[in-house]
């Protein structure tokens, strides 16, 4: 019965030593963590972005058919359609990379806040052990400053 019992417990040490390997945690995983986080908190910002643009350029056909209907009749409303898509999809990119300058800010603040709440804080600076501490100097005996506007 020894030489199982050993076996059992020379088999669990090594599956034990084994597995604290892979609880030790990477040191790249607040990053990614982090970067999830902030993805997660601007996917909605990015889903409507992109709705936007498919709805100007929607936007822009119809107002341009109607107008070149009322104008020019069927063949109005054609070209007026296809102006007005064109015209609506410009204004559609142009708003896209102003939506896109803003979740990207959105995104680094929610990254930045996420990095802050995991990141232990900096040591507090304190002077070396004899050296006094900063700051301004005591003044000379006798000193009195000036009083305010004195010339």
């Amino acid at each position: 019965m020894t030489p199982v019992r050993t076996r059992f417990v020379a088999s669990l040490l090594a599956a034990l030593g084994a597995s604290t390997a892979a609880v030790a945690q990477s040191p790249y995983y607040d990053d990614l963590a982090c970067r999830q986080y902030a993805q997660q908190a601007v996917a909605p910002l990015q889903a409507q972005s992109s709705n936007n643009q498919v709805g100007s350029a929607l936007l822009g056909a119809g107002l341009g058919a109607a107008l070149g209907a009322a104008v020019g009749g069927g063949r109005g409303a054609g070209i007026g359609a296809a102006s007005g898509a064109i015209v609506g999809t410009g204004a559609g990119v142009a708003n896209a990379q102003a939506d896109s300058g803003y979740i990207q800010q959105q995104y680094n603040a929610y990254y930045y806040s996420c990095m802050q709440t995991r990141t232990p804080a900096p040591p507090q600076y304190s002077a070396p052990q004899g050296y006094p501490a900063g700051g301004y100097a005591p003044q000379p005996y006798g000193y009195a400053p000036q009083p305010y506007g004195y010339r």
